[in-house]
């Protein structure tokens, strides 16, 4: 075990990424997990808090096998090499896409509610996830991020496999991972605390860094898992240390989002 909960591995990974502070740095949460690490460093930071949503574009007769991905906004990666190899034709990936572009609508809406998506455009996004197994997911996000504007892309997590550390330095102009265990099997086993984070805890969090009223019986859910987690290893609280009971905050509202993006034609090797 390397961290008490993802509270406590924000707050580590928030160190290494000090120096950004006082820049034009937007933290972008994986949900669900990556949101309460990218929290800590949102708040270390003083910088905008926002969730990035990707769909994978499965093969349809292998869905697991990735052809590409979708995020908000029409970005849109496509692996040309598997969509040759495969076969698969072009109404096969426009209906796969429709079908994943409703799902990632939904998960937004679901998420973020009516708040706009921080533009991205021209400033440096840091992509946070509580860890990195087969670096799929956080592929994509750091694609979608370039896809929607970002100039420089950060991929922050504080644990993760060798190998997929390695092979995002491809996908990201700066990877770090605070852990890279040689025996690794799971994100989860690095956690005393790994409990699954639900989408009103992902909302609370974002509620709280933008100064918006959050949802508190989610925020009291997460306060509180915090608070037994750190009292059952001995570690002292954080929560109201520095703003008040429940750790208001305050930063610039969400202006509106850039426009259309451009497909980009890129995905890991395999």
């Amino acid at each position: 075990m390397l961290f008490i909960d993802r509270a406590d591995a924000g707050r580590h990974l928030a160190q290494r990424l000090r120096h950004l502070r006082g820049t034009d740095v937007v933290v972008l949460g994986l949900p669900r997990g990556g949101v309460p690490v990218a929290f800590e460093v949102a708040e270390e930071l003083r910088a905008p808090l926002d969730v990035i949503v990707v769909r994978k574009l499965g093969v349809p007769f292998q869905p697991e096998y990735g052809f590409g991905a979708i995020g908000e906004g029409g970005a849109r990666i496509i692996d040309d090499r598997v969509v040759r190899l495969t076969r698969v034709t072009g109404p096969e990936v426009a209906a796969v896409e429709a079908r994943e572009r409703a799902q990632l609508d939904r998960r937004v809406r679901r998420l973020r509610g009516d708040r706009t998506p921080i533009p991205l455009v021209g400033r440096t996004v840091i992509v946070v996830d509580d860890g990195i197994a087969t670096g799929s997911t956080a592929w994509a996000a750091c694609m979608v991020a370039r896809a929607r504007g970002a100039s420089r892309v950060i991929l922050a997590v504080p644990v993760g496999s060798v190998e997929a550390a390695a092979s995002l330095r491809r996908a990201a102009d700066e990877v770090i991972c605070l852990h890279t265990p040689a025996r690794f099997f799971a994100i989860g086993e690095w956690y005393d605390d790994f409990s699954q984070v639900s989408d009103e805890e992902v909302t609370a969090l974002l509620s709280r860094r933008q100064g918006c009223p959050p949802d508190l019986t989610a925020l009291s859910r997460v306060r509180r898992r915090s608070w037994w987690t750190q009292a059952v290893c001995g570690c002292p609280g954080r929560w109201s240390s520095r703003t008040g009971p429940w750790g208001w905050s305050s930063s610039p509202t969400a202006a509106a989002a850039a426009g259309a993006v451009p497909a980009i034609s890129s995905w890991p090797p395999r």
